[in-house]
């Protein structure tokens, strides 16, 4: 293994990497960085020194991942968009929890606030609590009777070989009442990419779901944002809150559940009540309670 060192061209060699893993062909590649076929050869060449193991291999030159450059991809792309937040001054932290805020000239935006889970036995909202009590009686078992009241308001996800997967949407769910039937049946067996938020809010959602699964507890996040709506899928604000829960499969493997509300009741900095107040009243959901 080469000399761990810093890199000045590590952004550089990273999108190199990324790039050639999109489009499997050096060509394509150069032409997308503007680069040459020296200079992308040799950051590959950099990284899998660095790194210690194979990237692509060749064949016929047609390039191809290896299993180690499938499993570096994601992280690549992940840090990618990171350090280009933070150049760009998008994200950051607040009291020490994550904080986005980003604006693209086409108009969307998305702003999240990550909050402390002490301020759940405060929300307005009764469901956020009740999936806390019922995650916890089930003791994360995806299956268990105990998450039965919640079930139909969640949405789970599995990790995969090609990144996050969707194997469950509830018919209650924030997903299935706001982009209807079609997509709330469609969207089992998609790669997270593929759901009709696309891989611009694919890319959000990244960083929390590999935290939960790091560490297999919980996350609460206030997040207002545009998402295309129903099935004629006009973009909408829409504002929630996002309740991640770590549980795992009958197999033992890891299922993330996400329980999202729609609620006027936000607090993200930064941002003004009047503009997270976008969202219709008529689609708040912190009314609803179980029996």
């Amino acid at each position: 293994m080469a000399e761990l060192k810093n890199h000045p061209l590590l952004f550089e060699m990273l999108r190199s990497f990324t790039t050639l893993a999109a489009t499997l062909n050096l060509s394509r590649a150069v032409d997308h960085l503007g680069s040459t076929r020296q200079t992308v050869r040799r950051h590959i060449n950099t990284l899998e020194e660095i790194k210690g193991e194979r990237l692509f291999i060749v064949d016929d030159r047609q390039y191809h991942l290896t299993e180690a450059g499938r499993h570096a991809l994601q992280e690549a792309q992940d840090l990618q968009e990171r350090g280009l937040a933070w150049l760009n001054n998008e994200t950051g932290h607040v009291g020490g929890l994550h904080h986005i805020a980003k604006d693209d000239e086409d108009g969307w935006y998305f702003y999240l606030q990550q909050h402390s889970l002490d301020k759940l036995w405060r929300d307005k909202s009764a469901l956020l609590r009740q999936g806390v009590q019922c995650w916890a009686e089930a003791e994360g078992d995806i299956t268990s009777e105990a998450l039965d009241p919640i079930r139909s308001y969640l949405m789970v996800f599995r990790r995969a070989s090609v990144g996050w997967v969707c194997s469950a949407v509830g018919s209650d769910s924030s997903y299935a009442t706001w982009y209807g039937r079609r997509w709330e049946y469609s969207a089992v067996g998609r790669e997270v990419p593929r759901l009709p938020g696309g891989a611009t809010h694919a890319s959000q959602l990244h960083q929390p779901f590999e935290e939960i699964r790091g560490t297999g507890s919980l996350r609460y996040d206030h997040i207002h944002t545009r998402m295309d709506r129903g099935e004629d899928g006009a973009s909408e604000a829409i504002s929630f809150k996002r309740l991640l829960l770590g549980c795992r499969y009958p197999d033992n493997s890891f299922a993330l559940a996400s329980l999202v509300v729609r609620s006027h009741a936000l607090e993200i900095q930064g941002v003004p009540t009047s503009m997270i107040e976008r969202m219709p009243e008529d689609l708040i959901m912190d009314d609803i309670r179980l029996g």
